[in-house]
């Protein structure tokens, strides 16, 4: 990856000053938001509110960013989701919990339970039932996410899922969980491999967001079928490490058009 002049102090107070007014006027619109949704969420169906509450949102949200940070997307094979499948993408930052939510409705997410209790955000969230889970328990959360997440894909609803269980820095490596290739082969449902570059954009962690274009790859989905949870994950695990690989490898972040007169 090829970043233009990061140590000029003008680009990164630039930078951090888009950044800042991202921040800025994301808080309020989701307040706003939020506070919509509780008034007329109640008298919407799921698909519905999943589409509104949660897919809408998240486009708004591309649009602030792109408006703001200079951060735009690419996407390859959209065309290999299906209602009722298990997105399995890598997680580098957060710019993915958002847009992976577009991709298709209706759609779940696997949260973390506390999330639930953030003013505005989370008394809306709890409108689309997310999976709600206890992360100190393992055991629980494991039962819990098999036995919602079945009901769910069985229901032609997709569900989201980090193999990683948490974010992880470009180039680092965490291995894969099993739990999504166990849900797969439970529910009969396949994996749809995500690989993207967004942590080279959005880092994890750092107020900054650096301009460019996000790619993202869907690949081919994978059948559970014959395989074991072993297998699966190897399979599923090595898709998305080396197509994560090649991307990044091609990232670049956009120069800032008043860049080469400071030098």
């Amino acid at each position: 990856m090829h970043a233009p002049q990061q140590d000029s102090v003008i680009y990164n107070g630039w930078l951090i000053a888009r950044s800042t007014l991202f921040y800025t006027l994301l808080v309020p619109f989701t307040i706003f938001w939020s506070s919509a949704a509780l008034v007329y969420g109640p008298f919407l169906n799921f698909e519905q509110r999943s589409r509104i509450i949660i897919a809408l949102w998240c486009r708004a949200v591309m649009v602030l960013l792109r408006l703001c940070c200079g951060i735009r997307y690419e996407v390859q094979g959209a065309e290999n989701i299906r209602p009722g499948s298990i997105l399995y993408s890598k997680h580098e930052s957060t710019w993915e919990t958002f847009f992976i939510q577009t991709l298709i409705q209706p759609q779940t997410q696997v949260i973390k339970q506390e999330l639930l209790n953030v003013p505005f955000f989370g008394w809306a969230f709890t409108l689309v039932n997310p999976i709600a889970i206890d992360r100190s328990d393992r055991k629980k959360a494991m039962a819990q996410l098999m036995a919602q997440g079945t009901e769910r894909l069985k229901a032609g609803i997709s569900l989201m899922i980090f193999p990683e269980g948490t974010r992880v820095d470009p180039g680092q490596y965490k291995p894969f969980t099993k739990g999504g290739a166990r849900l797969a082969i439970a529910a009969g449902k396949p994996l749809v491999p995500i690989a993207h570059n967004a942590g080279d954009y959005w880092p994890n962690g750092r107020l900054i967001k650096y301009p460019g274009t996000i790619r993202m790859v869907i690949g081919q989905p994978i059948s559970p079928e014959g395989q074991d949870e072993d297998s699966l994950t190897r399979i599923a695990e090595r898709w998305v490490l080396e197509t994560t690989a090649r991307l990044q490898e091609d990232s670049w972040r956009s120069e800032p058009v008043f860049d080469k007169t400071i030098a």
